[in-house]
Formats: structure tokens, C-alpha cells, sequence
């Protein structure tokens, strides 16, 4: 369920993009580390050349760990965060999209998501571990996008790739 605070801050324009291709070897592989992962929530990011808002494209996973050690919410280890952070700017790369699970709800964003959405031009990728919450057509587990920009909570579309 979506929180009362989520259902308030949807409220506005879409700050783009509107939808987003996430390669299958990406959604396979966040897949696998959320699941192994469980029960504590999965994180990572994915990395882009450019942020998707600015029509960039998704070219790697990056799973990290954990920090909270947490089934209910996830903080990217600080020495992981540092690490990657120097490499995409090495790289002239940006975190394209911040990545974490929630083992038994819903792929939307949390309350704390929200309040902890510290990169505007990232998208936020939620994946649920909760069978209920599975693709009815392929039975995997649920994966959706968003944009979280000044606390407004905007769904971004996955496209195939």
C-alpha cells in the first residue's frame, strides 16, 4: 500500500522521464542479489552515462551492501557509496538509478524512501520480494521506477530494451 505520504507528493508534473529501458542482464541481476539478500532488503545502484532524465541509458549493476543489515529499510555501505562514487566520476559516469528491495510490500516508495531520496536526477528502482506483488504474466518478482524530486513521487514506465 502506498503510503499516505507517497499518495500526497505524486501530486504535480512528471519530471521525466516518462519511461526507461532497464537491459535484461540488469533487472536479472538485481533480481539475484535481492533474493540473496532476503531477509534483510538488497541495494545497489546502476550506473549511466548520462542521468535518464537526461536520456541516458543504463550500462551496469553495482550491488552493495547493506548497512542497516535490515528487512525494512537499506543504507548503501558508506565505503561501497565512496567507491563507486570516484569511479563514475573517474569514469565521467552518474548513478542512474538508486536500486533496493522491500522483502514483504510493495515496490513504492516508502515514507523513509522519500524522506531519504538524497539524488534527484537518479531514478529510485524498487524490487518486491512479495509473491503477491509478482508479473502476473512471468511470475518474477515485482520491479518498478521512479523519479523522487523535492518529496513529489512520480512512477517512471519499464520498457523492454
Amino acid at each position: 500500500m502506498v503510503s499516505q505520504a507517497a499518495s500526497a507528493a505524486t501530486a504535480g508534473a512528471h519530471p521525466g522521464p516518462v519511461a526507461v529501458a532497464i537491459p535484461a542482464a540488469i533487472r536479472a541481476a538485481i533480481v539475484a542479489h535481492a533474493r540473496a539478500e532476503a531477509p534483510n532488503e538488497a541495494c545497489g545502484l546502476i550506473v549511466g552515462d548520462r542521468p535518464a532524465a537526461a536520456g541516458g541509458r543504463a550500462l551496469r549493476w553495482e550491488p552493495t551492501r547493506n548497512r542497516a543489515a535490515s528487512p525494512f529499510r537499506y543504507e548503501i555501505d558508506s565505503d561501497d557509496l565512496l567507491r563507486l562514487t570516484i569511479a563514475t566520476d573517474d569514469a565521467d559516469e552518474v548513478f542512474w538509478a538508486i536500486v533496493h528491495s522491500h522483502v514483504a510490500s510493495p515496490a513504492r516508495p516508502s515514507a523513509t524512501d522519500i524522506g531519504l531520496a538524497f539524488y534527484p536526477d537518479a531514478l529510485y528502482v524498487l524490487i518486491s520480494l512479495d509473491p503477491g506483488e509478482a508479473d502476473s504474466a512471468t511470475g518474477e518478482s515485482g520491479l518498478r521506477a521512479w523519479r523522487i524530486v523535492d518529496g513529489a513521487v512520480h512512477e517512471v514506465r519499464l520498457v523492454p530494451d
